[in-house]
């Protein structure tokens, strides 16, 4: 449980690298739902954060990606 609590907390960070990448919020649960979208333009970033509701999240486009973990990048290069 203190796991848990200490995941709860942890950030990461989306930096979109073209326009129209989709973040899509995820449900925590025995049945996974879609429960938030947003959506960012090139340059734009979104700090997220997981919750007791939020267990995982999905990015839709080309976008660079921070976590605690390390850094990737999302989708394929045009």
């Amino acid at each position: 449980m203190e796991r848990m609590k200490e995941n709860q907390s942890d950030f990461i960070m989306i930096r979109a690298m073209e326009d129209g990448v989709n973040v899509i919020g995820l449900t925590r649960g025995t049945d996974t739902r879609f429960h938030h979208s947003e959506k960012l333009d090139k340059g734009e970033v979104m700090i997220a954060q997981f919750t007791e509701h939020t267990s995982a999240m999905k990015v839709r486009g080309r976008a660079q990606i921070i976590t605690s973990f390390g850094e990737t990048e999302s989708g394929k290069e045009s």
